[in-house]
């Protein structure tokens, strides 16, 4: 018997009891999904589950309890178990693998052991493998139950590989954001029970004490939330004291993760205030760099801040944690509403009436709010398919980028650029006219950075996510230009990718057309220094998409300065396909160069609505021998290089090469078509692409086409390319083949 002084709470008890009715029944589905809110107590459940399951229903079954390998979630289950239910046996990775598995037995692995390329729990070494392990057990008639703790997060199919080898009774799959699934028995914990129950506080507070439209003379804003955060923490801790609790409440500063440089900054700002690793109140857990955290859960703990990257936000548990500073490293990074759970759960497990107590604090400049995985029913699973026979000796040449191949150079880039930019807004030479333009058209100048900041009590963790409650402040900090130099960078970044230059050539050009000290016949606008970075800052969105614009007029292609390498493209052996495993009524597509190629494969999700129509006009067309669904990216698919306004070298993957019985061969792109007049094509390279595709294919010889939608059917288009399906050089599909 689970070894709790109060026992479960009633929430608790359901789940068990639900776990228990579908997995003792005959004619349940072998899949159990559980939905637990963090801090739910998750791991008490299972525990408690196995213990009543051993006792009542099956006492020889073996249990392989899988946890995800960060935070290792695998020995903190494992030493919970041992805890609260002492009489039961348990094992971890290597006792199995020297001892193979047993009944009645428990089983707690991680991941990362199993699934890990070249790890020796799945290569042959002096041990036997899991492999191995798992056929000894089933040769010995053990019965396997899997319980797949934070599901969402081993989605994959080396995962699946490992659940399949173990053909277990049922497969439990619990997570906090696990989705419904209707092949699948389906549990849902209510977080308002949880929440009653006093296991996690009451709500969620962001941004508390941020005003709206004000404007912030700041350092910077790691600086200004970690200041917030302290004085949150030290008013927690004091009505702690005033309660007679010992409880120090811990602020976790969590940083993105590749962000050493701000680390040192905030580590000197913390000493400055008086927490250090030296006297122990500063913690760091890092991969490879921990610091202070060997005794960091206690609720007396003395560490009061908590260094953290990403990793960490699955499997770890530290009840004091009451306020989160979430850093960026760019202005334009989502928060992922995971990692709240950390901050949710109460530190002795109940309620004070005090709202200071019963609640938890987030600070952060992050704009978007989302949930980081799909779970359960929302998430795609793969599957391996693998070519016939009759696909195996076909060939076409495929271009690869000249490496060697300079685009245009600086100049002739900003003098495009310049060209572009004062033709599509009407500029001049008059700089203040410029700026006024500019200003019509939505650009944002001065010296402050314009944040919008989310503010609000959120009550579900999940309400973080959702636009329409709490609100957004608009807040205005003066641009630093030390301190925002990574926001700069990013910005810069993001205009670059488009181009195709280098950070400093793209940075060199963004100065010779807005900034005041570099000497340029070629300027639009005359900014200082304060100026040009907030400029870049603030309008590092807008000016991508003008950049975007800029490489999409369309260029003639391939000439003889321009011929990329070329190799020969075989179809891949096997391949991998996401599917919709909630699919109930699959179909194998017979036209497909893949054996086991099915329907499940070609759902809304993972095919356009374009190339939904072509498989399935492909599938019921007679004429067709087969169907190859290219890959998007990798050497291994068939590519052709398209040249941008720049003359940068790039590559897109057409979409589909059908066979037909008659021997033709006919490569296919599809693109967004017309839904109420309206051009659904979000592609705006689009027309250099459809040059370089008839290029190649008189170049080569082949038979091609765009293919695109309209009205649940499909034109083609080989000769000039139009957004308007109108156009006569539209044609419908049913007369290419």
């Amino acid at each position: 018997m689970i070894n709790l002084l109060d026992g479960l709470f009633e929430f608790q008890e359901n789940c068990v009891s639900f776990l228990l009715d579908k997995s003792s029944d005959l004619n349940s589905k072998q899949v159990i999904l559980v939905k637990s809110p963090t801090g739910s107590g998750k791991t008490i459940m299972l525990i408690d589950f196995i213990d009543k399951y051993l006792d009542n229903i099956d006492p020889e079954t073996c249990f392989v309890w899988l946890c995800p390998g960060d935070g290792e979630l695998e020995e903190q289950s494992k030493s919970k178990m041992d805890k609260f239910l002492n009489n039961r046996p348990t094992n971890d990775i290597n006792d199995v693998l020297l001892q193979g598995f047993n009944q009645g037995e428990t089983t707690f692995i991680n991941w990362q052991k199993v699934t890990k390329k070249g790890n020796k729990a799945i290569t042959d070494s002096e041990r036997s493998n899991l492999f191995e392990r798992i056929a000894d057990a089933h040769r010995k008639g053990i019965t396997f139950m899997v319980i797949i703790d934070e599901e969402h997060r081993n989605n994959t199919s080396k995962a699946k590989d490992v659940i399949d080898a173990f053909s277990a009774k049922n497969i439990i799959r619990v997570s906090a954001t696990t989705k419904e699934d209707k092949l699948s028995e389906w549990y849902e914990i209510n977080e308002i029970d949880v929440i009653n129950s006093g296991l996690i506080t009451r709500a969620l507070y962001v941004n508390e004490g941020i005003e709206d439209s004000i404007s912030y003379d700041i350092a910077n804003e790691h600086d200004y939330l970690i200041n917030l955060a302290d004085e949150k923490r030290k008013a927690i801790a004091e009505e702690y004291q005033r309660l007679g609790k010992v409880i120090r409440p811990l602020v976790i500063i969590q940083f993105p993760n590749s962000s050493d440089v701000m680390i040192k900054t905030v580590e000197r700002k913390l000493e400055n205030m008086g927490y250090s690793y030296k006297n122990g109140m500063l913690a760091k857990w890092l991969d490879n760099d921990k610091i202070n955290i060997d005794n960091i859960t206690p609720n007396d703990s003395i560490p009061v801040f908590l260094l953290m990257k990403q990793a960490i936000s699955t499997g770890w548990d530290c009840p004091r944690a009451k306020v989160l500073v979430k850093l960026r490293e760019n202005m334009s990074e989502d928060f992922e509403i995971q990692t709240i759970g950390r901050l949710r759960r109460m530190p002795e497990t109940k309620h004070y009436d005090n709202t200071l107590l019963d609640n938890c604090y987030l600070y952060t400049f992050d704009e978007k709010y989302k949930e980081s995985v799909l779970g359960g029913g929302n998430a795609f699973e793969v599957k391996r398919v693998f070519l016939k026979d009759k696909c195996k000796t076909f060939t076409l040449t495929k271009q690869t980028r000249d490496l060697d191949f300079d685009m245009l150079g600086e100049k002739e880039t900003l003098i495009k650029a310049y060209k572009f930019l004062q033709e599509k807004y009407k500029l001049s030479e008059n700089f203040n006219d410029n700026k006024k333009i500019l200003e019509a058209n939505s650009f944002i100048f001065g010296t402050t950075l314009t944040e919008n900041v989310r503010q609000g009590k959120f009550i579900k963790t999940a309400d973080i996510a959702r636009n329409d409650l709490g609100g957004f402040l608009s807040v205005n900090f003066e641009v630093n230009t030390h301190s925002n130099g990574i926001d700069l960078l990013h910005s810069i970044d993001m205009i670059k990718r488009e181009i195709g230059m280098t950070s400093q050539k793209t940075k060199a050009i963004l100065k010779h057309l807005f900034f005041s000290k570099t000497r340029s016949q070629y300027k639009l606008l005359k900014l200082d220094n304060r100026e040009w970075y907030a400029f870049m800052i603030n309008n590092r969105r807008q000016l991508r998409d003008d950049f975007a614009d800029l490489t999409a007029q369309s260029v003639r292609q391939i000439n003889m300065a321009l011929m990329p390498k070329t190799s020969e493209f075989r179809i891949p052996l096997e391949e991998l396909y996401r599917c919709d495993p909630t699919d109930t009524d699959v179909e194998e597509i017979l036209s497909s160069a893949y054996e086991k190629y099915n329907s499940s494969m070609v759902v809304e999700g993972i095919r356009s609505k374009s190339e939904r129509l072509l498989e399935n006009y492909c599938e019921d067309n007679e004429n067709v021998d087969w169907v190859y669904k290219n890959g998007d990216k990798g050497l291994q698919y068939f590519s052709i290089v398209y040249t941008t306004s720049l003359q940068h070298q790039q590559l897109f993957y057409p979409d589909y090469i059908v066979k037909l019985k008659n021997g033709d061969v006919w490569i296919l792109e599809t693109k967004g078509g017309e839904l109420n007049g309206q051009d659904k094509n979000i592609d705006k390279q689009v027309c250099n692409k459809f040059n370089a595709f008839k290029e190649y294919a008189e170049f080569y010889n082949v038979k091609w086409a765009f293919v695109r939608d309209k009205n649940e059917k499909l034109k083609y288009n080989n000769t000039e390319y139009s957004d308007q399906l109108i156009s006569e050089n539209w044609k419908p599909l049913k007369d290419l083949f």
